[in-house]
């Protein structure tokens, strides 16, 4: 199944100064919105209290959500534990002095479990508090350190790994890449003020890796025909490697950005970050794959020499007819 044909010849080199300037701006634009917006970090990061109900019949998330909101207890976060009748319910608790614990301690869970079950008890006298936590903002604070940390140990290894299977020059393009996917990813979801909880930094992590396969097909194709060319201008090379992998490229995009959507439309609110994450990763990801990777190869100076198979002399094979 192919969109273009496979020895189409649109010419994206041409463009190189033009499509690498746009990511450049983009990369700077995402980090000022990262230092001025920030990340709208949810309960994961910024802790908070966390509440598990019980019912007697089934209770969908959403009336769930949805009482608490009547009650007056906004954005909390409700997921179903283990069947339809038992919800662990996660937000912050309103900045009151009725709530207020001992200097330095948790909040009175006893009081705020109470205002909750009367919230819930309105359409559903049914509902029954069970456990009660408080999650300090310090739990959090390591997380994303974590988070942050994961991210490099992912980019540095896959550098390292295209390094050894390419070429260092592929190395620094991919790293290249994969920094620009990751902060424009980021930056978008710091303009539109999306929650930052684990699962959109799961999606991130996967944006990571989804996007240098992409890559890895377009460097693999470089190679196989630096070495099969006789003349092996580099523009030219590389020009036809993005053109002889666009199809594939756009086609295991597309579907992997249908089934994102049908997982948002679908897989209720607690999977919305991560596929809208993972939606802004891919056509992010696939367009630095197309527009991005291969003239930060070409400004390197890739060439088919640095790709020849290396022998090591041996006298034995040289008298060898």
């Amino acid at each position: 199944m192919e969109i273009f044909n496979h020895n189409s010849n649109i010419h994206f080199l041409r463009i190189r100064k033009f499509s690498v300037g746009i990511a450049i701006l983009l990369m700077v634009a995402s980090i000022a919105l990262l230092a001025t917006r920030s990340l709208n970090y949810g309960l994961d990061f910024t802790g908070g209290v966390r509440i598990g109900v019980t019912y007697d019949k089934p209770v969908s998330t959403e009336d769930v959500r949805s009482a608490l909101t009547a009650g007056g207890i906004d954005n909390a976060v409700v997921q179903s534990v283990g069947g339809t009748r038992e919800v662990d319910i996660r937000f912050q608790p309103k900045d009151d002095k009725k709530y207020a614990g001992p200097e330095g301690k948790a909040p009175n869970l006893d009081l705020i479990a109470s205002d909750v079950a009367k919230a819930l008890q309105v359409s559903r006298p049914d509902a029954k508090i069970g456990s009660r936590d408080y999650v300090g903002p310090q739990v959090g604070e390591q997380l994303r350190s974590d988070g942050v940390t994961a991210a490099i140990f992912v980019i540095i290894g896959i550098g390292i790994y295209l390094w050894i299977r390419f070429e260092r020059r592929f190395a620094i393009a991919a790293l290249a890449t994969e920094v620009h996917d990751v902060l424009v990813t980021l930056g978008v979801i710091s303009l539109v003020q999306r929650e930052f909880d684990l699962t959109v930094l799961a999606s991130v992590l996967a944006v990571i890796g989804y996007s240098i396969n992409d890559k890895v097909v377009v460097f693999d194709r470089i190679r196989e025909l630096f070495r099969s060319s006789r003349k092996a201008d580099p523009e030219e090379i590389l020009n036809r490697s993005i053109n002889s992998t666009l199809s594939r490229t756009i086609i295991t995009s597309l579907f992997t950005g249908i089934a994102m959507a049908a997982l948002f439309f679908f897989g209720g609110p607690t999977v919305h970050g991560f596929a809208i994450t993972m939606l802004i990763g891919i056509l992010v990801g696939t367009l630095s794959s197309i527009f991005v990777a291969s003239p930060i190869l070409l400004w390197l100076g890739v060439s088919k020499k640095d790709l020849m198979p290396v022998t090591k002399e041996n006298p034995e094979l040289a008298r060898r007819p």
